[in-house]
């Protein structure tokens, strides 16, 4: 069969160790006025600040949790008063989902709920963005290369995107040395995130020979230094792996849909205070069965994930189920909590099936599952 695929990235990827040192004359060759998006710490942001070139004029922005969307709305009011030339996202996946909006929001009219999908109207941007530089402080989300911000509604008590081609960062950094600070917690979570991408975006409706490419590089990454970084956070070769996986993971889920983990974790990280990452990894062997179930029953190939065990396990003769199994010893290994201690209940579980299945995620999923189905991925993973 002929090979059909579009890939877009980021402008411009710089990583490695120490990285972080040619982001002053980054920031120089856009500008003196910058926009410092940085988490509720800025003790880092200020001594990156401290670095900039003498005359850069630089106002810092706080994202002290998951972005919502009156914080998005303050920070382009800041960007726009301060006739800012960049905007450069220093921190988690939060930060530089929020620097990539404001970025965007910045140089468009209207309000923010005139693009945002769901529960907006989804309109395109029509203007580019201001430039952005993103530069993750962990490794998970890979929002340093995607092209949408995910976005909370507390008025609408669900997560939702901010997306378009012009939203991939100017310039992404990875410097895994400032991930090594990481808590072995985070490092969890967020580690499990970049697993969810490459694992959803591997087994993808939509996936290709090139997305294949990057996600057996990312899946064997992860399967071999995940628990190593966890275990000990100043294992330099896990943590370049564990920032290269998530870059990967990234760079796949801008171009192919994910699955039915992230359209559950959209509305479930809406209506409770549960990290985007102890969502996927409650999720995450429920979905890997009930897929492979779904598809056999349909008489559709399942071929992809007797892969993907093999690469998780590293075992040759594993198959397809082996993948459900390394999941959920995996997800126990790290310690991460239930969904019920977060106060998920039986009861949510109907509103919880509805907000899925219009999650723009849920598209991609290998194949399509029932209400029936998806009531037992959750039942499953409480």
């Amino acid at each position: 069969m002929a090979v059909n695929f579009s890939f877009a990235t980021a402008g411009q990827i710089i990583f490695g160790n120490h990285s972080l040192e040619k982001v002053s004359n980054l920031v120089a060759g856009f500008g003196k006025k910058v926009v410092l998006v940085t988490g509720k710490n800025s003790s880092r942001a200020k001594e990156l600040m401290a670095k900039f070139s003498p005359g850069t004029d630089t106002v810092i922005f706080n994202v002290p949790g998951e972005p919502t969307t009156g914080l998005i709305e303050g920070g382009v009011q800041l960007a726009r008063q301060h006739a800012s030339d960049v905007i450069v996202g220093f921190g988690g996946g939060s930060v530089i989902d929020s620097a990539k909006a404001i970025a965007a929001m910045a140089t468009n009219k209207g309000e923010l709920f005139d693009y945002l999908e769901v529960i907006g109207q989804g309109k395109p941007l029509t203007e580019k963005p201001l430039p952005c530089i993103a530069i993750p402080t962990t490794a998970g989300t890979g929002a340093e290369v995607t092209k949408n911000s995910v976005i909370k509604s507390p008025e609408n008590n669900v997560k939702v995107s901010l997306r378009s081609n012009y939203m991939y960062p100017d310039i992404a950094v990875v410097d895994p040395v400032l991930t090594w600070s990481m808590p072995p917690a985070l490092t969890a979570s967020t580690g499990v995130d970049a697993l969810t991408h490459l694992l959803e975006t591997f087994v993808s409706n939509q996936a290709n020979p090139f997305i294949d490419m990057l996600c057996r590089e990312g899946l064997t990454r992860i399967s071999r230094s995940l628990r190593k970084a966890y275990k000990d956070g100043s294992d330099k070769e896990a943590r370049e792996d564990m920032a290269m996986a998530s870059l990967l993971g990234g760079m796949a889920l801008a171009n192919v849909k994910l699955g039915a983990v992230h359209g559950f974790a959209g509305p479930m990280g809406g209506m409770f205070p549960i990290p985007h990452g102890a969502v996927c990894a409650c999720l995450m062997s429920a979905v890997i069965e009930e897929n492979i179930q779904a598809l056999r029953e349909n008489k559709l190939d399942s071929s992809k994930f007797d892969e993907l065990a093999k690469i998780l396990t590293g075992n040759e003769k594993a198959m397809s189920n082996d993948a459900a199994i390394w999941a959920a010893e995996l997800v126990a290994e790290l310690q991460i909590p239930s969904l019920s201690e977060f106060g998920l209940t039986k009861e949510d579980f109907p509103v919880l099936v509805e907000k899925a299945k219009v999650a723009s995620s849920m598209k991609g999923n290998p194949v399509e599952l029932t209400d029936e189905q998806l009531f037992r991925i959750l039942e499953r993973s409480l």
